[in-house]
């Protein structure tokens, strides 16, 4: 690209970005403030950024130990037997509703209180076993799987647990063994991803008893059933350096309290029976007592908490894969078209193959990434957004992909399918219940932005004082000459050690697997280094570069937990090689997607796009839309 072209897309995206300059400004500000800084556990996927890749974290591929394996498998075969007998996922959909009695009695096996320490009348589970046990769930029924993990990974346990006093542990958390059900309130209907928007206001009483709570929530999950919920508002702001900070707190709000209102329950493209709603509170009093950490901790508590939350996600996902897979796998032999069964067709075994392999990294992941949040050993901050950004993506591909070998039988619904005696495979369900996990929690796009500002932060750490300009002219040479010191030693070694890595050999015939993932690292972390140097602070507008280098990581690193997981389970039963064929399949696969994001970092079409999309939003294109009905209001 030449240094013209450089300059008209530099334009282009500044431009575009001139009306909410000041806005991203205070965003980018209060997402920063609230991020986690410090890594207080090694970060495997962190020091993969930076070409360290370190296979001793995860190989031998961690495990559950006996005691807790018993545990988790005695409680999710009771929950199996119990929603097979009790619940029906098709009537589920329809109704829009969960039977009560079916919530009273998940309540009283403890459902709502698995991640409830004991202490407090919970089940006191391991991350793994909660998040065994929504895969289970969430394979059967999604808007029961939501409930329950509504609930726990956002609602008020997670954050409780985290930064919670003693007195509001033990007011609070053994109601939910008694059948209580939280939820948690962040967005509005002008703030999503974008915490500066966020109106809801909770202001001090004159005698500081209470907080006086005004504002309107939006798809709050649970919040239209919820007897309690955390719910983030603005409280005071603060003068820092001269200038305003906008200060956004966490609070305990119990739904029945007066001026707490549900102004209406949101319906949606899946996930019938999810109880979302808007929320509107007017002059809602909250005790001083209620508030979660302290002031202007909110956003800081969220991300926190949700890094521990946000593993359901990648565990629910590798439910509805090996739904998915089973039902392939039955259909692929039953159908037969042109004299063969539909899974032995060429076509056919391609789609069963990703299906089969995709599914495996998932659980590979789910998992890893479950054992180390048991563990607490390890910083998952990274690996928890790779494996939501990863799994949730391969959900929508496989359920896409068993729709399509199903037929027309895939589009339709199991309750038809069943009507004529036919089985009811929900392909059609699960696809609609699956979409939203590439938005809630994180969108993929954000997953990507906040693995961008993870990766970069070691540079910014050492270029931070050249990029504020703070020092004194003598301290900034010194400064530089130190950083040139180091990346002139660093850089030229990330070159080198794209060729080489160790042998691997414990990895046996995935070995190879490694090596690439060892060798790749290093070509990553340099790429990454490349565009921070030549692009700076306009690195941040594009998005499709960031993108496509989080892509490579995130890929290396299901490689690499899909590598360990395969040699794990073939150590222990060496004579079955299926999760080495698994693993071998899909790590080809992740190289040529890997390849194909490296060539895509200089050969795309990123500049046109742009200009294009432009054209757009100028309304210049808007001849393209004639021929059809308006839809909406008018402009």
């Amino acid at each position: 690209m030449s240094d013209q072209d450089l300059q008209e897309e530099e334009a282009t995206l500044i431009e575009s970005e001139k009306p909410g300059a000041e806005g991203k400004q205070e965003a980018m500000e209060i997402a920063e403030a609230a991020r986690e800084k410090e890594y207080r556990h090694p970060s495997f996927a962190g020091q993969l950024f930076m070409g360290k890749f370190v296979p001793s974290m995860l190989f031998p591929f961690p495990r559950q130990s006996e005691e807790d394996k018993k545990i988790g498998d005695e409680f999710i075969e009771k929950l199996e037997t119990y929603l097979k007998n009790n619940l029906d996922p098709e009537e589920v959909d329809a109704t829009r509703e969960i039977p009560k009695k079916v919530i009273d009695d998940l309540a009283k096996m403890g459902v709502f209180a698995m991640k409830i320490p004991k202490e407090y009348n919970g089940l006191g589970f391991s991350v793994t076993n909660y998040n065994r046990a929504v895969m289970k769930v969430a394979s059967y029924c999604g808007s029961t799987a939501v409930l329950i993990s509504a609930h726990q990974s956002i609602g008020i346990p997670q954050p409780l647990k985290m930064f919670g006093t003693e007195e509001q542990k033990r007011k609070y958390f053994p109601g939910f063994r008694e059948g209580k059900i939280s939820a948690f309130a962040l967005t509005e209907v002008d703030a999503g991803s974008d915490p500066a928007k966020i109106e809801t206001e909770a202001k001090l009483s004159e005698d500081g008893k209470h907080y006086i709570l005004n504002g309107t929530k939006l798809w709050c999950t649970n919040g239209t059933i919820a007897d309690v919920i955390v719910v983030m508002a603005c409280t005071a702001p603060k003068i820092v350096r001269g200038k305003e900070k906008k200060q956004i707190t966490a609070f305990i709000l119990e739904m029945d309290t007066p001026g707490v209102e549900v102004i209406q329950r949101c319906h949606f493209m899946g996930l019938n029976a999810i109880y979302n709603g808007a929320i509107k509170f007017t002059d809602v009093k909250i005790p001083v007592e209620n508030l979660i950490w302290k002031e202007g901790r909110g956003l800081a508590m969220a991300l926190a908490t949700i890094n521990i939350g946000r593993l359901t996600l990648p565990a629910a996902s590798a439910g509805i894969g090996k739904q998915c897979l089973s039902i392939a796998r039955r259909w692929g032999k039953e159908r037969v078209q042109w004299g063969l069964p539909v899974g032995l067709h060429e076509a056919g075994r391609e789609k069963i193959a990703y299906i089969s392999a995709t599914t495996f990294a998932m659980e590979a992941m789910s998992m890893l990434t479950s054992y180390w949040a048991d563990e607490g050993s390890v910083d998952i901050r990274i690996e928890a957004a790779m494996a939501k950004l990863f799994c949730t993506e391969s959900t929508w591909k496989i359920t896409d992909l068993t729709m399509q070998l199903r037929g027309g039988r895939g589009y339709e619904k199991a309750s038809s399918l069943m009507a004529r005696g036919e089985p009811g495979y929900p392909v059609e369900r699960a696809m609609r219940d699956c979409r939203i996990n590439m938005i809630l929690e994180g969108t993929s796009e954000i997953m990507r932005l906040f693995l961008a500002r993870e990766a970069m932060d070691p540079h910014l750490r050492k270029l931070g004082d050249l990029i504020r300009k703070k020092l004194p002219t003598g301290q900034m040479v010194g400064k530089m000459l130190k950083i040139l010191g180091h990346y002139s030693v660093w850089y030229p070694k990330q070159c080198v050690m794209s060729w080489v890595s160790s042998s691997h050999k414990d990895l046996g015939p995935l070995a190879k697997h490694f090596r690439f993932c060892e060798r790749t690292s290093h070509k990553l972390a340099r790429n990454i280094f490349y565009y921070m140097a030549r692009y700076q602070k306009g690195l941040e507008r594009r998005q499709m570069i960031l993108g496509r280098l989080m892509e490579i990581g995130t890929e290396l690193f299901a490689m690499a937990a899909t590598c360990s997981y395969a040699a794990s389970l073939h150590k222990e039963k060496p004579e079955d090689r299926t999760p080495i064929q698994l693993a071998d399949y899909f790590c080809n696969m992740a190289k040529r997607r890997i390849k194909q994001h490296f060539r895509t970092l200089a050969d795309n079409d990123d500049r046109q796009a742009n200009k294009l999309a432009k054209s757009v939003m100028n309304d210049e294109l808007k001849w393209l839309e004639e021929g059809i009905i308006w839809i909406g209001p008018e402009e």
